[in-house]
């Protein structure tokens, strides 16, 4: 009992900002006909905002071309569905903006921004077995969409981890990235599960700080560069997220990234799974006398203020929306 306590108390959360989350609409739709117009709502594209209320096992995405739908404007690859991701392209030059859509077997649906370089993206496929549709979009006006290209996908995961232990658009680094190397010098020495995860986490809540000003100007789209955040020990609630959930994938510890609602605010926080007690959901942490919920970003904001444990208490403020 001592012993799933601590790891208990070592689970971790993180803050994402209110704001853009990469944008993730709900109601999905079969897949679209090149040339479809469809509506994707602006208001979709939130970024979590909330301040308050050694050797690394790097797995990286390929796209062999093995599995595509494939036509003039953009690319799907699924090759490795059973790893948990797609890669998609877009293929014909635009200054317009460009979408992706994935709908799970849940019937949640993900919304994703994607580059307009010419450059693969990486998209997890986080709702487990069963069928996908994607679609990729492109922008004819305000919230009007062609459809560029759409293929339904039947998914089979070699593990339930896969989507949580590779690289994705919003958790994106690989084995050269400045986390991977961090993460590698944090949990040197360290054996347990318990004190890797303790180790990151005491690192980040220690030595970043909020980005008021970031969060006061980031625009829907806004995805974290984990090696920049890093550099500055500066970000919002998606930013520290997304640098936790590097390292920890970084040390083959499967770590999901989670935006949802704390309370009224538009949080990212992350879950750890453990061998023992299996998917440790936010962070718990033990005042001497209750376990409570913890958000590192949240407990950097606030340095374990009584108010903020307040706030957190028992978990039940926080309502996970989507996974990555």
């Amino acid at each position: 009992m001592k012993i799933k306590k601590r790891l208990i108390a070592m689970a971790v959360a993180m803050l994402l900002v209110t704001g853009v989350c990469a944008g993730f609409a709900q109601n999905a739709a079969a897949a679209n006909a090149p040339g479809e117009v469809i509506y994707i709502d602006p208001a979709n594209e939130k970024v979590p905002l909330a301040a308050t209320p050694t050797a690394s096992t790097v797995l990286t995405p390929t796209a062999p071309g093995t599995k595509v739908s494939k036509n003039q404007k953009a690319v799907i690859d699924y090759s490795n569905t059973g790893d948990g991701y797609i890669m998609i392209k877009y293929l014909q030059p635009t200054t317009k903006q460009l979408r992706v859509l994935v709908k799970g077997p849940s019937g949640t649906q993900y919304q994703y921004s994607l580059n307009q370089n010419g450059d693969y993206d990486v998209f997890p496929l986080s709702d487990g077995n069963g069928n996908y549709t994607v679609g990729v979009y492109e922008q004819i006006e305000g919230s009007k969409f062609s459809t560029s290209n759409s293929t339904t996908i039947s998914v089979t995961l070699t593990d339930q981890f896969a989507p949580f232990l590779r690289p994705n658009q919003f958790v994106n680094f690989n084995s050269n990235s400045a986390v991977v190397a961090k993460a590698a010098e944090l949990v040197k020495g360290k054996t347990t599960l318990t004190d890797k995860v303790s180790s990151v986490y005491n690192y980040l809540i220690s030595n970043f700080t909020y980005d008021r000003q970031l969060a006061a100007d980031v625009k829907p789209g806004y995805v974290p560069d984990v090696d920049s955040v890093l550099e500055k020990k500066k970000g919002i609630c998606f930013d520290y997220a997304a640098v936790m959930a590097a390292m920890l994938r970084s040390q083959g510890i499967p770590t999901r990234l989670v935006i949802g609602y704390a309370g009224e605010a538009y949080h990212a926080w992350i879950d750890v799974y453990s061998s023992e007690t299996g998917w440790i959901n936010n962070v718990i942490y033990f005042d001497g006398k209750d376990w409570k919920l913890m958000d590192p970003t949240f407990a950097s904001t606030s340095k374990q203020s009584a108010e903020f444990l307040k706030l957190v208490g028992d978990g039940t403020s926080y309502k996970a929306r989507f996974l990555y």
